[in-house]
This record gives structure tokens, sequence and C-alpha cells, in this order.
């Protein structure tokens, strides 16, 4: 974590570039839901930054929603990185506390690992 950047922030990066290939203007397609994710660096609740992923337009960017998203989710950062990375099922963490989901379940069920483009851990 250089400069003390968050891991998530290039998982972020990933993933915009990802929306611009064709699997994933698929996976786009396919969701076409909005979410904001908020990402708490040790506790959630404190210090969050939100990002918009946005699977009707295939962007992704720093800052929460404006408007309403089809859901939201707050993770402690490793917990987001161990599901962005397929390593902890996300219904697991939210049975577990780990994840905060406010909106739709119908469209929190869509979030899954598949959203995530397929990342070698050196890459963080």
């Amino acid at each position: 974590m250089a400069g003390g950047q968050l891991k998530s922030e290039t998982l972020f990066e990933l993933m915009k570039q990802h929306f611009e290939t064709d699997e994933g203007k698929e996976l786009c397609k396919k969701i076409d839901l909005i979410y904001q994710i908020n990402i708490a660096p040790k506790k959630i609740g404190v210090d969050e930054v939100s990002y918009t992923i946005d699977l009707k337009n295939g962007n992704v960017t720093k800052g929460a929603y404006e408007g309403k998203p089809d859901a939201t989710f707050t993770f402690k950062e490793d917990d987001f990185v161990k599901i962005a990375l397929g390593k902890m099922n996300p219904q697991i963490a939210f049975m577990r506390g780990l994840l905060k989901i406010k909106g739709s379940l119908s469209a929190a069920q869509k979030f899954t690992p598949d959203i995530f483009p397929k990342i070698p851990v050196s890459k963080l």
C-alpha cells in the first residue's frame, strides 16, 4: 500500500479497466444495477471512503452516488479485498456482520465476486 493508498483503490481502478473490455461490457448488461461501496480502513462507520459502481453505464467513480443506488454495501477494507478476490463469500460476510447492506436485497444478491476482474494478488 504505497503512500497509504487503500488496496481497494487499486481494485476499483482495475474494475474500471475491466468494464471497458467485451467481457466487462457483457457483465454490465447482465447486471444493470448501481452499487455504492463504502470502505472503512479499520472500523465500519469511521473514515469511510465511498465509490460508485455503475453497472448500467460501466463506470467506477470515487464518491457517493448522487441519487439512490440499487444497493449500498459497507465493508472494512480487508473484508472488501477478500470478497473481491473471491476469498470470502459476500453472503457469509453479511451473516457474520462483516458487511452492511442498505437498499434492494435482490440487487444485493447480484453483487458477487464475478463483478470483479480476475486480479493477481501481486497487483495489490
